[in-house]
């Protein structure tokens, strides 16, 4: 069999190999809604049970903790992290997930390696019971050296059009809920790698306060707060998925203006991976409120006659502020 197309560095025996292994994990996550099978050209899904739909849709990427995936050579987490990711940001609007698809850029396809990123991506989608409907896998050698990959998701999710939350109904007085995190979920891992080194011997090294090796904790995987949400979701007047921004470019995206939120920060426990950053890349104190979640994975705006269902019913929420007038440019204030 001519090779010449392998010697170029596209290997499509092995993309078949991959094809046949993900086949099972892909089509567990599937409903009746899927009218295709794995491996056609294209997902269909028969779109129905809703009243007024609005299809809300996102994509992101894993970014470079996509690095210390390949130092520790551990690929089972990333897909989890893309899918949480996604399925957050469109959740903010009270949209709940129906499909996703993913895309896998890599330089050498290693047909098990593959097999693993994909089994996170199912795992977290039959949580939230989301299809993966669809997929790519690239193999550019002339793109991605060596071990090196990227991994995008894209999301579709619905929404009832009288359900939507869009925070209009934010007013002063409001309290904000705070959802913690587990570490940095899935941004500030360029600076986070700059400061701890991304070889996979810096990465096995212990420090003062946690309880596993930086890498370890690093690479936890990003959390999902549909689950626990949904339920309350009537009580919601807005949310903001803390992501690449922190608290100041993102609480507000869903607070009307004229209005601003301010933080208490002594009302939750920060998580110790932020302090030691903070400490040993020498960070100022307000970017690291800008860079990275701080231990607060969604903030949550309700009525404050609401609280108490939230508290009695979400472990590990916090009242973290309140809603306040706006007094100046400052949207955000973190005592």
């Amino acid at each position: 069999m001519p090779d010449a197309y392998t010697r170029a560095g596209v290997d499509i025996n092995a993309k078949n190999i991959s094809n046949k292994l993900i086949g099972k994990i892909v089509s567990a996550t599937h409903r009746p809604e899927v009218l295709s099978d794995v491996g056609f050209f294209s997902g269909m899904y028969e779109f129905k049970g809703y009243k007024q739909p609005v299809l809300v849709s996102s994509t992101d990427s894993v970014g470079t903790k996509i690095k210390l995936a390949v130092a520790l050579d551990r690929y089972d987490t990333v897909g989890i992290d893309i899918v949480n990711h996604c399925v957050n940001d469109i959740f903010t609007c009270g949209a709940s997930p129906i499909f996703f698809l993913d895309y896998i850029g890599i330089g050498k396809l290693i047909p098990e390696r593959v097999e693993s990123i994909v089994g996170g991506l199912a795992k977290a989608c039959r949580d939230v019971d989301c299809v993966l409907i669809g997929g790519e896998t690239a193999e550019m050698s002339d793109v991605y050296g060596g071990d090196d990959f990227d991994l995008a998701g894209f999301i579709v999710g619905v929404v009832e059009k009288d359900e939507i939350i869009a925070g209009k109904g934010i007013t002063a007085g409001d309290a904000v809920l705070g959802l913690p995190s587990n570490g940095l979920h899935t941004n500030g891992y360029t600076l986070a790698r700059k400061i701890f080194g991304d070889t996979r011997e810096a990465l096995q090294k212990r420090y003062p306060g946690l309880d596993m090796p930086i890498g370890e904790a690093l690479l936890e995987p990003h959390l999902c707060y549909h689950n626990q949400l949904k339920p309350l979701l009537p009580l919601v007047k807005g949310m903001a998925h803390i992501t690449g921004g922190g608290f100041i470019d993102n609480v507000p995206r869903v607070i009307p203006e004229g209005l601003a939120v301010r933080f208490d920060s002594k009302t939750w426990t920060v998580p110790p991976i932020f302090p030691l950053i903070q400490r040993l890349g020498n960070v100022d104190r307000d970017e690291m409120y800008r860079v990275f979640n701080m231990g607060i994975g969604m903030v949550v705006v309700c009525a404050p006659e609401s609280v108490s269902k939230f508290t009695s019913q979400l472990s590990g929420v916090k009242v973290v502020g309140e809603v306040q007038k706006g007094v100046g440019d400052a949207r955000v204030v973190i005592d």
